[in-house]
Formats: structure tokens, C-alpha cells, sequence
């Protein structure tokens, strides 16, 4: 019987459709406006085809044929914590990053002790520049010292035989305190002819050679702390009210096998690059030896979480002009049928989705062989 009406349904439709297509040259949205006409008609149909099985069945059971269950596949619900996060990418960067400047003028390259890749300490000769002039500044400056010390020394014996006068001691002691200062000076402007390293870490770049010029603010010498790194990610200005200081992140590294370190967002940019319209955070990570600068990472920051929240498959969730629904299995009369269930939603992340109303614990969601059903269909789970 149920074929039957099935029938006299699709025929109905048919004839409704035929008619309609009369006119060839229908615009787009006629045709849209009418295949809603048809769908409400079908969803109209299917509750007088229910309705008219009911009355039937209980007039007479005998002229009933037994409705062949469809087979489908029921996960009860139950409440779970659930999360929304951003997926980004990020990059790894060295917290301490040094470019090594001398710290006087500069001067030619006369020495290379370190290569790329090196390890350093703090304090660390680098470099040596030519110091040709420093010591000859130096030499001179220890020369006058020692003269006027000599006489400082002969004023000062005079003047204990109480001969000459006070002002020439006086004079004979500043110009031995001015020669000594003259010779701190040289002393530390050869001194800067030794480059040392700023930061313990490792030599990541390095280009000055024997007899080029190094000079300060170059950036000829590099070195990164890698023990003390973080993780740079460019957001997007729409996040802005959803990521601050404190929001928890997970960091994976594809090239490591999908390692995975958390964290939480260390520092927020308060300026938006208008090119990208993005602002940057900062995420601190721990010292492994796997991790390097440079590194890509896929950043995952958690702007959302729910702790008794029920989620289901996002591909069970369905549309018709009411909204959303899903089919759930329930027992009537002693038989399992499928029954619409509207819902609201939430938050979506991977293949779930949240919902907020409409069900509740317990509720068996028809997750497998969903497509097709309708409203009362008789279901089987064998």
C-alpha cells in the first residue's frame, strides 16, 4: 500500500511539474521558486501518506503490508568536552638573537676563530681586527706616562729637600694622572680591536672575511640562542577579540613527526600590518633539541572550549525550510522508526559540530544510513 501511495505521490508531483514546465524559457529564480514548491509539496505529502497508513493499520491490519526496515547505524549521545581552535602557521625564532658589531669603529679583518655553526660562550674571541695603530697609540701613551712619572718623581724628591715650589709639584702629579688616563684610553681602543661574542648560542651566519672591513651596524656575524626559543604566528585582524595573553595553544611540527609541545599566547602585536592585515603573538616554548630556528609549525590556538557539550558528525547535520535537524532513532509502538529532531547549533571544529539544543544525552543519532529517511520510517540496527 504504502508503494502505492508512493505512486500516486511521485505522480502527482510529475503532473505538478509538467505543468509548470510549460513555459520554456523560465528564468532562474522562477525555477528555484518552484523546486521549493515541489519540496514543500513532497514534505506535505509524506505526512498525509503516514497519517493515511495509521488510519488504515488500525481499520484494518490485515491490509498492510510489512514496511521493510532500513538498516542504519545509532551512537548514543552522550556529553563531552569540546573545543574550537584557530589553525595558523607559524615560525620558529631564537628569543636571543645577536648581530655582533665591534665596539669602536671597526677596522680590517685580520682573524676568523669561528665558522658557522659553531657553538659559543659569552665573552668568546670572534674576531680579531688589524691593530697596528692601537699599539702604536698605546706604545706612545706609555712612553709619555713613564716621562712624566720620571718627573713627578725628581719634583717630588726637590720638593722633600724643601727646594722648588709647590705649583710645579702639583703640575709634575696632574700631567702623571693625565698620562695614565691617556693610557687607559689606548690600552681599551686596542682592546676593541677583539671581538666577542654578545650571547652564548650558536654561529648561524657569517659572512666577514680576513681583510674585508668590519664596521658597527652590520650584520655580518649572527648568533642564536637556541636554547631559549618561541614561536612568531601572523593573525588575522578578525581574531583580534579572541586571542590574548594566556590563550592556550598547541604547536605540531610536521617535520618532526608531528611532535607537539603546548603553550600559551606569551605576547599579543597591538598593531595590525595593513598589508595582511594580520597582527603578530609570541608563544614560548621549551628547549628541545629537535626544535630549531626557522622551524615551520602548525599552530592551533583554542579560542572556545565546552566542558559537558554534545557534539555530532557535522555530515549528519540536515537542512529543509525549518532549519537544521538530525534523524535520531526512537522506539513507538514496540517498533524502532526515525525521527527529525530540529536543532541549534554552535561551534564547528573538524568534523564535529556542537549542539546547543535539541537533544540531549542519551538520544541514539542516526549516524550511518541517515540519507533517505524520513519522519516515522521504520529503522533496524541488524
Amino acid at each position: 500500500m504504502h508503494k502505492i501511495l508512493a505512486i500516486v505521490v511521485i505522480g502527482s508531483i510529475l503532473l505538478s511539474s509538467c505543468g509548470s514546465d510549460s513555459v520554456k524559457n523560465d528564468s532562474l529564480e522562477d525555477k528555484k521558486a518552484r523546486l521549493e514548491s515541489l519540496k514543500s509539496q513532497q514534505d506535505r505529502l509524506d505526512k498525509q501518506i503516514t497519517a493515511l497508513e495509521s488510519e488504515i493499520v488500525k481499520a484494518d491490519p490485515s491490509s498492510t503490508v510489512a514496511e521493510k526496515a532500513k538498516l542504519v547505524t545509532l551512537t548514543s549521545l552522550a556529553p563531552t568536552s569540546f573545543t574550537h581552535s584557530i589553525d595558523l602557521q607559524g615560525n620558529v625564532d631564537a628569543v636571543n638573537t645577536s648581530y655582533v658589531s665591534p665596539r669602536g669603529s671597526g677596522g680590517v679583518v685580520r682573524a676568523v676563530y669561528v665558522i658557522k655553526g659553531d657553538a659559543v660562550k659569552q665573552g668568546q674571541l670572534l674576531l680579531k681586527l688589524d691593530d697596528a695603530i692601537q699599539r702604536q697609540q698605546l706604545a706612545n701613551a706609555q712612553t709619555q706616562s713613564a716621562y712624566a712619572k720620571d718627573m713627578y718623581a725628581r719634583r717630588k724628591n726637590l720638593w722633600d729637600q724643601k727646594i722648588g715650589m709647590e705649583v710645579d709639584l702639583i703640575n709634575a702629579k696632574n700631567q702623571v694622572d693625565q698620562m695614565e688616563s691617556q693610557v687607559k684610553i689606548a690600552q681599551e681602543q686596542l682592546d676593541f680591536t677583539n671581538v666577542y661574542a654578545d650571547i652564548s648560542g650558536v654561529v648561524d651566519d657569517i659572512t666577514i672575511r680576513v681583510g674585508e672591513s668590519f664596521a658597527p651596524g652590520g650584520q655580518q656575524l649572527r648568533l642564536v640562542n637556541t636554547n631559549n626559543l618561541k614561536v612568531v604566528v601572523q593573525v588575522p585582524e578578525l581574531y583580534q577579540e579572541r586571542v590574548k595573553v594566556g590563550t592556550p595553544v598547541k604547536i605540531a611540527f610536521p617535520g618532526l613527526n608531528n611532535k607537539i609541545v603546548t603553550g600559551t599566547v606569551h605576547v599579543t602585536g597591538k598593531v595590525i600590518n595593513t598589508g595582511s592585515r594580520t597582527f603578530p603573538i609570541e608563544v614560548r616554548i621549551p628547549n628541545d633539541k629537535d626544535i630549531r630556528a626557522n622551524q615551520v609549525s602548525v599552530v592551533k590556538i583554542q579560542d572556545y572550549a565546552a566542558t559537558n557539550a554534545l557534539t555530532i558528525p557535522v555530515n549528519t547535520l540536515q537542512s529543509d525550510e525549518k532549519g537544521k535537524y538530525v534523524l535520531v532513532g526512537v522506539t513507538d509502538k514496540g517498533r524502532m522508526v526515525a525521527r527529525k529532531r530540529t536543532v541549534t547549533i554552535g561551534q564547528l571544529y573538524a568534523d564535529k559540530i556542537e549542539v546547543k539544543s535539541g537533544l540531549q544525552a542519551g538520544d541514539q543519532l542516526i549516524t550511518d544510513g541517515f540519507q533517505g529517511l524520513y519522519d516515522g520510517q521504520l529503522i533496524t540496527t541488524n
